[in-house]
């Protein structure tokens, strides 16, 4: 099949272009948020096709898989058909209701020719989609292999632009981290936040890597820190997983179903996480330990095989 659909989130793109199908993604001169084109920092197989917006409308398609509200009219305008009517489509929700939680009216609320696709049940739970049919499709991580060496006496932090988004990403919660361990922060956006936060170069580092040296450099950290208070679910929680990390992380939306005992420290009480990165920097083997149960959890929950298989369900489903 052809399946439309725009590079919005690159991780999760990542995996679902692992699939067997042709993906078409639009490109525009600029690059923008409307044309990304192919990602430049992920490996994507060659199955993903570049396409300018004026070729759309010519171009067979049998999917569009739509992320955003305004991805409905762009549907329209370049390609000429609409969707849901006159091409199958599904409505991807990477994530939580941000305003009036637990009221959050979704975009797609009340429709009855889409499907709207949540990538937790935590998501699902806390949007009002009204008469929509939901799905929820867990993620799925294309495996970076097991790669933990823990042999930095450092925590390892990723987000994407934590000084906008303060609290929501747990940013104010650095300082009290950096207490048990200095905190190595990857991602977007991070170039400042150590001044931001007031950490001295001795108890904090910002890096922004491209993802294949983003899991090496994760992997050498003691243990993988996940301050965010609300969120979908981070998949580099899912990856630090995957890579064999011991997880410390805030008990909140979907990391308490997603971390088991045995892999890592859940608490909505900093100051016992806290605790749990000084046991873990104290106890290589128990943090090696925890490390090997986190990527067994990560591969039996989130691996891509069964990602894939989801997927491929559905989307036979809405194409039929």
């Amino acid at each position: 099949m052809n399946i439309l659909l725009w590079h919005v989130h690159g991780s999760w793109t990542t995996a679902f272009v692992q699939g067997p199908h042709t993906y078409l993604v639009p490109v525009t001169p600029d690059r923008g948020p409307d044309g990304r084109g192919r990602a430049r920092t992920f490996e994507w197989p060659d199955h993903v096709h570049e396409i300018a917006p004026h070729r759309l409308r010519d171009a067979p398609i049998d999917l569009v898989v739509l992320q955003r509200p305004h991805e409905e009219r762009l549907v329209e305008e370049w390609t000429g058909r609409r969707p849901g009517r006159d091409i199958p489509a599904v409505y991807l929700e990477h994530n939580a209701p941000d305003g009036a939680v637990p009221d959050t009216r979704h975009p797609m609320a009340e429709r009855g020719d889409l499907t709207l696709v949540h990538v937790t049940p935590f998501n699902r739970l806390f949007w009002d989609s009204g008469g929509t049919r939901t799905e929820v499709i867990d993620h799925g991580i294309v495996d970076p292999g097991h790669h933990y060496t823990g042999e930095l006496e450092r925590s390892a932090v990723v987000v994407n632009e934590p000084v906008r988004r303060g609290r929501t990403t747990g940013t104010d919660l650095l300082p009290l981290f950096a207490q048990a361990a200095p905190i190595d922060v990857f991602g977007m956006g991070t170039r400042d936040l150590c001044t931001a936060v007031g950490l001295p170069q001795e108890r904090c580092l910002s890096h922004e890597l491209p993802q294949a040296q983003l899991h090496r450099q994760m992997a050498r950290r003691r243990v993988y820190v996940h301050p965010v208070r609300w969120t979908s679910l981070g998949l580099s929680l899912l990856e630090a997983m995957h890579l064999g990390m011991p997880v410390v992380a805030l008990a909140t939306t979907e990391a308490v179903t997603a971390v088991p005992p045995g892999a890592g420290v859940l608490s909505t009480r900093p100051e016992e996480l806290v605790e749990a990165v000084r046991h873990y920097l104290a106890d290589p083997e128990a943090a090696r330990s925890d490390g090997l149960n986190a990527r067994q959890a990560a591969l039996g929950r989130y691996g891509l095989k069964r990602f894939l298989a989801d997927w491929e369900a559905l989307i036979e489903e809405v194409v039929r």
